[in-house]
């Protein structure tokens, strides 16, 4: 086939994973599988209310215009790149998956960009309740790296442990954190177009390639039977309550005050 030929039938492609697959293998976590996913990490990595971890990787764009190569260049990777948001748990499933800002951005800038907490900012998050240090939480956490912000849902390893027990702390913390990071490996082995650069001079179809290949992934984690929490489409359709405009307008600005307490953070 010609290069035409064979980049119209990749898009079209990616349209129909996305339109045939997105709302199974994409979907936001439910109460159900926040509640397996917990259970499982509080198994394996002795961490209680632990939704997964959190990080960043960079696909590199071959074909960036010479006009966006400023604002998609950072100075560590030395070329064009597109920033990819992932949340994994244990069995490597990616549950949230955010592409598209400029390589130029760090973890943070994304993290405040992304679709991450925004069932936490409208108070529809499912429910997470255990209790670490004695102390009650509401509120399920990510494992970070140290760039992230000091927010009541992340939890980072200590910079520099004075104690054995912020030692310990750190080295279970950053064995724990892994399962993302093997997760971005993975997806590189199985598609290796995710390993060169992308081609696409549309932001739109790199976009459609990348969310493609996150949920092909997540089909393979499925079917080999390794996935936490199987797909239950009676779960997924939920109906959303009516709210009042003070509610929309106070929910997220109360939410928003709790995400962001530095104390809750330390307290974890």
């Amino acid at each position: 086939m010609g290069r035409q030929t064979s980049y119209d039938d990749m898009n079209n492609f990616c349209k129909c994973i996305i339109h045939l697959y997105h709302d199974e293998y994409m979907r936001k976590p439910t109460q159900e599988d926040v509640n397996r996913v917990t259970a499982k990490h509080l198994e394996v990595h002795g961490f209680p209310g632990m939704l997964g971890s959190v990080d960043c990787m960079h696909w590199p764009w071959r074909n960036c215009p010479t006009a966006w190569q400023g604002q998609y260049t950072r100075g560590d990777k030395g070329h064009p790149t597109i920033m990819f948001e992932a949340v994994a748990s244990y069995d490597l499933w990616i549950w949230n998956a955010y592409f598209g800002p400029a390589g130029l951005n760090n973890d943070i800038n994304v993290l405040n960009e992304s679709d991450l907490f925004d069932q936490l900012h409208e108070d529809r998050a499912p429910v997470v309740n255990f209790t670490a240090n004695g102390e009650q939480f509401t509120k399920g956490y990510y494992l970070a790296d140290g760039i992230y912000p000091e927010w009541s849902t992340l939890v980072k390893s200590f910079k520099c442990p004075m104690y054995p027990k912020t030692t310990k702390f750190k080295r279970y913390q950053k064995v724990s954190r892994k399962d993302v990071e093997r997760a971005f490996v993975v997806l590189q082995g199985r598609f290796h177009i995710l390993t060169h650069g992308a081609r696409p001079l549309s932001i739109n179809k790199i976009k459609r390639m990348m969310y493609s290949c996150v949920t092909l992934h997540n089909m393979v984690v499925d079917y080999n039977g390794r996935a936490i929490s199987p797909f239950d489409l009676e779960l997924v359709s939920e109906e959303r309550s009516v709210r009042t405009w003070d509610q929309r307008v106070g929910t997220p600005l109360r939410m928003m005050g709790e995400l962001r307490d530095r104390q809750a953070h330390h307290h974890l």
